[in-house]
């Protein structure tokens, strides 16, 4: 998701500049350059050579080093750099960096950028809750610097509470972003469904369906990284959900309609990709579901139709997009269902072929408007979840 993307990591002097190392191999593994800046206390923890063997590049310590060519070389870094990430980030170097101080290779390299610049503190907990780093801090904020807060837990020093470095991971997701791809949904609120519901039979057993929530869960990344603000909606999934994205976990359909009639008001794109179970047991009475020969007999009731509740109660402006999995007739089906639903799109896909529907990294979906309907070709559902977004962009424009 980095290719073509330039990020100078900065990492200065603190025990966890290890961690240092296993971010710069996970942004390499997202096809990003990495340019690596150490100060010189950072380099009795990590040597230069562990970046460069990372990263394919030089790791830079030394602002007057004579074997770069005869660009000033921090102008050169500052002026091809598409994000900076400062990780970790000691005391020493906030107070540095909040006080415009320029007196080695990484503090007068940042100085110059004007790209994105994310910084992630760690440091002993009475060193980060001084009063002294948080005005520093908080300078950093209003020159435009995002934070990335530290974690809590044991530290190198022994003591128990907050300055730790997150993990590298957790640190990709912060720069994915801020750079992955265009916010264009930057300003705009969107709310997705995904997963499945579970409506209970008896204290035991419950009806629900194959959903996994991979598509509404793609859709809600995908929608985050553009800018969007993001409501997920989530029935019972395994799926880790997406960071910076408003989780809503509902367990039966009338747990979603709830959860969605809350945000919908509020929401300029509204995208209901959870399969909700169509019944739900009128109430749970033990003598009605057994019958004597030891089967079941259940009373059911329609659950309520969130997509068509949707469609009659949109605010202005509003785009609304359902979702349609069919064994046969799709496009038939599905433009009765744009119809009667009052929607402006519904993604359609045919269970029976392979690689789309429940339980795959895939889909091929057929896009339908009033106008059009636009063929996706196989792809991955995060690939998808873009093309879904850009017709759903191309309505509101």
């Amino acid at each position: 998701m980095l290719k073509g993307k330039t990020i100078l990591l900065g990492v200065t002097g603190g025990i966890a500049a290890y961690k240092a190392a296993a971010l710069a191999s996970a942004l390499v593994k997202q096809h990003a350059a990495v340019e690596v800046v150490m100060t010189r206390n950072a380099t009795q923890f990590v040597t230069p050579l562990t970046f460069e063997q990372l990263t394919g590049r030089r790791t830079m310590v030394d602002t007057f080093d004579r074997n770069f060519t005869h660009q000033v070389e921090h102008i050169s870094l500052a002026q091809r750099t598409d994000l900076v990430i400062i990780a970790p980030a000691t005391a020493n170097v906030c107070a540095k960096l909040a006080n415009g101080l320029a007196d080695d290779m990484l503090t007068t390299t940042v100085l110059a950028c004007r790209c994105p610049k994310l910084i992630a503190p760690a440091m002993n907990t009475n060193m980060y809750e001084n009063p002294v780093t948080q005005d520093n801090l908080e300078r950093l904020r209003r020159y435009g610097w995002e934070m990335i807060e530290p974690a809590s837990g044991r530290l190198a020093c022994g003591a128990e509470g907050k300055g730790k470095l997150p993990e590298p991971q957790m640190l990709v997701e912060y720069i994915l972003r801020r750079i992955a791809l265009p916010h264009d949904l930057a300003g705009k609120k969107v709310l997705i469904t995904a997963g499945p519901t579970q409506e209970a039979l008896d204290p035991v057993r419950y009806l629900t369906n194959h959903s996994t929530g991979k598509m509404g869960y793609a859709l809600a990344k995908m929608a985050m990284l553009r800018g969007a603000e993001v409501t997920l909606v989530s029935g019972p999934t395994a799926i880790a959900p997406p960071p910076f994205v408003k989780l809503v976990q509902v367990i039966s359909a009338q747990d979603m309609f709830e959860a969605v009639a809350a945000n919908a008001p509020q929401s300029d794109f509204i995208f209901k990709a959870a399969a909700v179970a169509d019944y739900t047991p009128e109430a749970y009475q033990d003598d009605k579901i057994k019958k004597q020969d030891g089967s079941l007999s259940i009373p059911l009731k329609r659950t309520q139709d969130i997509l068509k509740y949707l469609g009659e109660h949109r605010t202005p402006g509003q785009i609304i997009c359902g979702f349609s999995m069919e064994t046969r007739d799709m496009l038939e089906n599905s433009r009765k269902k744009l119809e009667s639903k009052h929607v402006d799109m519904i993604c359609a896909n045919n269970l029976k072929v392979a690689g789309a529907g429940f339980g795959v990294d895939t889909n091929i979906i057929t896009v339908i408007t009033r106008d059009a309907a636009v063929e996706l070709p196989l792809q991955s559902k995060e690939s998808a979840a873009n093309a879904i977004l850009d017709q759903a962009m191309a309505l509101g424009n």
